[in-house]
């Protein structure tokens, strides 16, 4: 083998940058030093590979073959660089592992191949997923033992450069359905915006397949689905591209309604196993003072109804809403359990907007009886009033509300939750994005929502951008925060490492489920958090006790614990 080449068999919560050296895989206290997991649950390694420093001898693509008994349950991609114009605000915590512009490692391109070019004088890795399909696994099995073998040869000459055995016990049951809301904001709009065509074409239903699917692959069990388009992030005056569902006409002064699309929509959401309806907002973001933009064909000609221009609280909106809501509610009950549908007031209203905020929730009141209705907010007096009976509050904002003891609370992160708390940026370890599902359990949280799966806009959405170069919103947040997929070639999708990361931490929690429902609640937290200092702004930064704990929760599964 050549000595002038590096590698390093590296974890996936390892960060590979360009220019340090990563930090080995760690034995976790797995199965012979290699991992565990379930039945439908990806196993991940990577191997970082650094070309010799000078010299055109590391320009050769190098050939990743996988072999041994994983291997035809094996994927393979390369982590390649996106830009990061702002990984970080200027005032932000110490546990960041980098702040600074630059190029760092997120987006993983499929390699069929296992064919990569090297970065000539730096790091750089392949990303393997090892994943036992439920339907492909022997019964009566307590557990697979699988050996992935890994060799790296240069493409160019045939030299072999290195080769590992990476050990991978597949317990043989799948782990139970989440038994929390995991819902992201999927923008439609940002789909269609990216590959063309129009909205709800054939086109556009095979990309939204393929967006569903991934976030599906992510743990996620709710989507944001638009009724019309949701009236997010949007500049007061403007509009974003219409992705409108339901069919809407009015001749003369009544309302008329198709919701053909929207059954097509949840078809695919039932294929893909997403369990909750996440419908848009009724209201605009930030005080719900107007109207979303909905359109419809007035007498004939097409129109939009309601927008910026329309209060509220306009008469005429109302009249609208009460012809629609009952005939959507009951179009609903008949394809979806009425628990699963999540219905929306306005987004993130502030104190000073809890007036605005409460008219307008009064608009509805009387239709949306015994719906669930949820807003992520974070002033406390919003739940006392009890304006919103089911807040989903920022999680550097939950102290009042756990310390009041409501049960089953929901959280979100976004880009303001920049500081001790656990969140996604690029810029970010990635034992801060997994440590999430520890915290949910802990807290014994109901849901969590996160507003960025594909936004692909400029804050406020006042122009596209390519999230391949842009990764920050124009600038206006912490790069990655927007987006944790990207739109890949032929309406597929590229997910990214904090696609991978944000699913294990479902996947730690999905097992946790499964040891507190078998030896009690009390032995699963004794393993996360044996000091109880676990909360939202305090836990552990050391990849190693994610990886260590969960095998522990594995073995004490298959113990019969």
């Amino acid at each position: 083998m050549s000595s002038a080449w590096r590698f390093v068999l590296a974890d996936s919560l390892e960060t590979v940058l360009p220019t340090v050296e990563p930090r080995a895989h760690a034995d976790s206290g797995g199965p012979r030093g290699g991992g565990s997991v379930f039945l439908g649950e990806p196993y991940s390694v990577q191997v970082a590979f650094r070309p010799p420093p000078a010299g055109r001898t590391g320009s050769h693509a190098v050939q990743f073959t996988l072999s041994g008994s994983a291997a035809p349950h094996a994927s393979i991609f390369a982590v390649d660089l996106v830009p990061a114009r702002m990984p970080a605000f200027p005032d932000h915590d110490d546990n960041y592992l980098v702040t600074e512009p630059g190029l760092y490692p997120d987006v993983l391109r499929p390699i069929p191949d296992g064919r990569v070019e090297p970065l000539v004088g730096h790091w750089r890795s392949v990303w393997i997923d090892v994943r036992v399909d439920p339907d492909a696994a022997p019964a009566g099995v307590e557990a697979i033992d699988l050996d992935l073998i890994i060799t790296a040869t240069r493409a160019s000459t045939g030299e072999e450069l290195y080769a590992t055995t990476v050990p991978v016990t597949v317990i043989n049951q799948p782990l139970p359905d989440l038994d929390l809301v995991n819902t992201q904001w999927l923008h439609a709009d940002c789909v269609l915006d990216y590959y063309g065509g129009t909205a709800f074409d054939e086109g556009h239903w095979a990309a939204l397949d393929q967006f569903i699917g991934s976030a599906a692959r992510m743990g996620v069990t709710g989507l944001l689905t638009p009724l019309w388009t949701p009236p997010l992030d949007t500049a007061i005056g403007s509009r974003r591209t219409p992705v409108q569902l339901i069919d809407i006409a009015r001749d003369g002064g009544d309302y008329r309604f198709g919701f053909d699309k929207l059954g097509r929509w949840l078809e695919l959401f039932r294929r893909h196993g997403i369990a909750y309806v996440e419908l848009s907002h009724l209201f605009t973001q930030w005080g719900a003072k107007a109207t979303p933009a909905i359109d419809a064909v007035v007498d004939g000609t097409a129109t939009q109804l309601f927008g910026w221009d329309v209060a509220a609280t306009d008469p005429e909106y109302r009249r609208f809403l009460e012809a629609l809501l009952p005939q959507l509610r009951s179009y609903l009950a008949e394809r979806w359990d009425p628990a699963k549908i999540i219905f929306h007031i306005s987004d993130e209203p502030h104190q000073d907007q809890l007036d605005s905020y409460q008219a307008a929730r009064a608009v509805v009141a009387d239709l949306l009886e015994g719906c669930l209705i949820v807003d992520a907010l974070s002033d406390y007096a919003f739940y006392t009033s009890g304006v919103v009976a089911n807040p989903i509050v920022a999680t550097n904002h939950v102290k009042p509300f756990l310390d009041a003891g409501v049960e089953r609370l929901w959280v979100y992160y976004c880009v303001s939750q920049n500081k001790l708390v656990a969140n996604r940026f690029i810029g970010m370890p990635a034992a801060r994005h997994r440590v999430l599902g520890h915290q949910l359990f802990a807290a014994d949280a109901g849901g969590f929502l996160h507003w960025g799966f594909n936004f692909y806009n400029a804050q406020q959405s006042r122009y596209r951008v390519d999230p391949f170069t842009d990764t920050t919103s124009g600038g206006a947040f912490p790069a990655g925060d927007p987006f944790i997929v990207y739109p890949g070639p032929d309406r597929t999708v590229w997910e990214s490492t904090r696609h991978r990361v944000a699913a294990q931490a479902m996947h730690d929690h999905r097992a946790m489920q499964l040891l507190r429902d078998r030896a009690g609640r009390e032995t699963v937290l004794k393993i996360i958090d044996p000091d109880g200092a676990l909360s939202f702004s305090a836990y552990p930064r050391d990849p190693e006790h994610f990886l260590a704990s969960r095998e522990r929760i594995n073995a004490a599964i298959r113990a019969g614990g």
